[in-house]
């Protein structure tokens, strides 16, 4: 998760607690609703309150305690503890207007055990033919790997390295997206696919890059695609209404092979 050469204590720690997070994400797919499964765990009502009073404490031991423990110093117990050390990423579900699956990301918003652990992670549902809009993390890299299905990806790295790097994952494959590299992930075949990622903060940010664009001026979206004959300043609000949330219905070549309207 973390580019780096140097072996340190903290960055060891940090790792183990990276890969007991995949592995436990993992766990939750494999099975979301067999019978006997625990309830759901509700999301923490607050988080970003607790996250930031958690910030104020002084340790990693104070912060435990702070969320942990009732006002008599004594561990919480069951659903009351259960809330704060379990992320249930059955909770998710389509963003507003999207038909192209559901992403649910655990982060100190939602999640505040996460404070100051410097990880996040993500579970997203690709429908057939879902594409997970180009995108970038402004504070995070990103490790994605494929638990079910296939997905095709690419991603774009700064100016001066001209080239897109696109390759396909099947499951339990799985690449890199470097901190504010562009890239996307889109789902070829007419079955669903799933995909965990686990980031290097625990607040990684998300800009989609096509949202972010058209909510520019018009007149400079319009300089900055070269005075385009087809799209012009006077069209593009309409243009910005017809944009997705995060996960997109699909390219419309798959979305024909699998007999899929658009």
């Amino acid at each position: 998760m973390t580019i780096s050469r140097r072996i340190t204590p903290i960055m060891s720690f940090r790792s183990s607690l990276v890969a007991a997070f995949l592995i436990s994400v993992l766990s939750v797919q494999a099975a979301p609703t067999a019978p006997g499964n625990p309830p759901l765990v509700p999301l923490v009502a607050n988080a970003p309150a607790i996250a930031a009073g958690l910030k104020t404490m002084a340790s990693s031991n104070d912060r435990f305690k702070k969320l942990l423990t009732d006002s008599s110093g004594n561990l919480l117990t069951g659903d009351a503890l259960r809330q704060l050390t379990v992320f249930d990423f059955n909770n998710q579900a389509p963003a507003t207007g999207s038909k192209g699956g559901s992403i649910l990301l655990a982060t100190v918003d939602n999640f505040p055990i996460l404070t100051e652990l410097g990880i996040s992670g993500a579970v997203s549902l690709v429908e057939p033919c879902g594409l997970n809009i180009p995108h970038l993390h402004p504070r995070a890299h990103e490790m994605f790997t494929v638990v079910e299905g296939v997905l095709d990806t690419g991603l774009v790295q700064e100016n001066g390295f001209n080239s897109v790097i696109q390759t396909q994952l099947g499951q339990y494959q799985a690449t890199v997206f470097p901190m504010g590299s562009i890239h996307y992930q889109q789902n070829p075949t007419c079955s669903p696919a799933v995909f965990v990622a686990s980031l290097n903060s625990e607040d990684p940010g998300r800009s989609d890059i096509a949202t972010s664009y058209w909510m520019l001026p018009s007149d400079v979206v319009d300089a900055a695609l070269g005075f385009p004959e087809t799209i012009g300043a006077g069209n593009i609000d309409a243009w910005r209404s017809h944009l997705p949330v995060n996960l997109a219905e699909g390219v419309s070549s798959c979305l024909q092979a699998c007999g899929l309207s658009q």
